[in-house]
């Protein structure tokens, strides 16, 4: 069981022990961890803060700031979501476990692995995307130091920071690779914490699918009888015992999606306004400054990592309804009718039950659907349309 979780969930795993938020780490070192990313946190947070000040209320020169600035705050929310709910979390890795340890057959296993190898495959993707990408929008303000070198003029092309932050320092370029390395680093450590919330809610969403699955499987079995020679009271207790473990599966399925609900939902909700926010003010930057193309890059990075943010999450949150309301067929499609009659009335409730789906939510009012994906979008460029409207 330990070489399963280490293989399949082995991505999430090291990136959970890298930013402190294994629920099994030591205290000590999870403390310690959490405050390096903290802190990094706080020394990008603060020249920021003293960019607005300098600022002083100039709102095309704070919608410059705000996107990146908006992405440390929800970093922010994702690691003390994690800390806040440690036992929560914790409640739910043990439950994984449990899960894999009350599979009955192979074909179960099997079941579970295929959908492990999904959560691991995803969260690879995934990663991928965000370690490759986000080091890049850092990358970009190297551009006129190599312009220089390549294609000099005569005099030095104007530097770009790596993000709009004020160093408190007279002369940028001076500093300018001080800044630079501080910004590569800080983008790095700030990205594992991103991709290690990100990664274990997606890989537990995968594995209550995977409990749904399993579920569905039984329901599906369920009329399949290897001792034809059983009669009257005999069948009816092996068939009332394979319901019974199949109710198990379900209910453990159901318990494992409500504990994932309340556990990250209001926390949800939080990211959820923030990211519309950013990806309003993100798309007005790109509105605005069409003519500055590394700009232009930038921004079009910012938004395309945010619109895959929340498509992961949507896609997901689709999986698990649909799953859910998967239930309802597979016990209608099994051969019920070679089921005594009895037997058969203790599959009305979970018939019944599987009509009303599970979801992840953003504190109950935003649930995670491809439907849902389409009008955040939609009320990102209207909140756009509405800031363009006053430049």
């Amino acid at each position: 069981m330990e070489s399963v979780w280490n293989y399949y969930y082995s991505i999430t795993k090291r990136m959970l022990l890298l930013v402190g938020q294994w629920p099994y780490q030591k205290q000590k070192d999870r403390l310690l961890r959490m405050t390096l990313v903290t802190m990094t946190e706080l020394s990008v947070m603060v020249p920021q803060i003293g960019k607005f000040i300098q600022c002083d209320k100039n709102l095309h020169c704070i919608f410059m700031i705000l996107p990146t600035y908006l992405l440390h705050v929800v970093m922010l929310v994702k690691l003390y979501t994690c800390q806040f709910n440690s036992g929560k979390i914790k409640d739910l890795t043990n439950q994984l476990y449990s899960h894999w340890k009350s599979l009955q057959s192979p074909e179960e296993y099997e079941i579970m692995k295929t959908y492990a190898a999904k959560a691991r495959l995803f969260s690879l993707i995934y990663s991928s995307y965000y370690v490759i990408c986000c080091p890049m929008f850092v990358l970009i303000s190297l551009t006129p130091q190599i312009l220089d070198i390549v294609l000099p003029l005569n005099e030095s092309r104007p530097i770009i920071l790596p993000y709009e932050a004020h160093y408190f320092v007279h002369d940028d370029r001076e500093y300018f690779y001080y800044i630079f390395f501080h910004a590569l680093i800080a983008i790095i450590i700030i990205i594992t914490g991103i991709l290690a919330h990100d990664c274990m809610v997606l890989t537990y969403v995968e594995h209550v699918c995977s409990i749904f699955a399993v579920a569905g499987f039984r329901f599906e079995n369920l009329a399949y009888n290897k001792n034809t020679h059983l009669i009257n009271n005999d069948l009816i207790n092996m068939y009332n015992q394979k319901i019974t473990t199949s109710v198990h599966a379900h209910w453990q399925a159901l318990q494992f999606a409500e504990l994932l609900e309340n556990t990250f939902s209001i926390t949800f909700a939080i990211q959820i306004a923030i990211v519309t926010i950013a990806m309003s003010i993100s798309l007005l930057q790109m509105a605005v400054q069409l003519d500055d193309t590394l700009e232009t890059m930038r921004y079009t990075a910012f938004v395309v990592g945010q619109l895959i943010h929340l498509f992961c999450f949507s896609l997901q949150g689709q999986r698990l309804i649909d799953h859910s309301l998967r239930m309802h067929d597979k016990i209608y499609n099994c051969l019920w009718y070679n089921i005594p009659v009895k037997s058969q009335k203790l599959l009305l409730n979970v018939m019944n039950r599987s009509l009303q789906p599970n979801i992840l939510s953003a504190g109950g009012i935003y649930i995670f659907s491809l439907k849902s994906f389409t009008t955040v979008l939609q009320s990102s460029v209207s909140y756009f349309m509405v800031l363009a409207s006053f430049q």
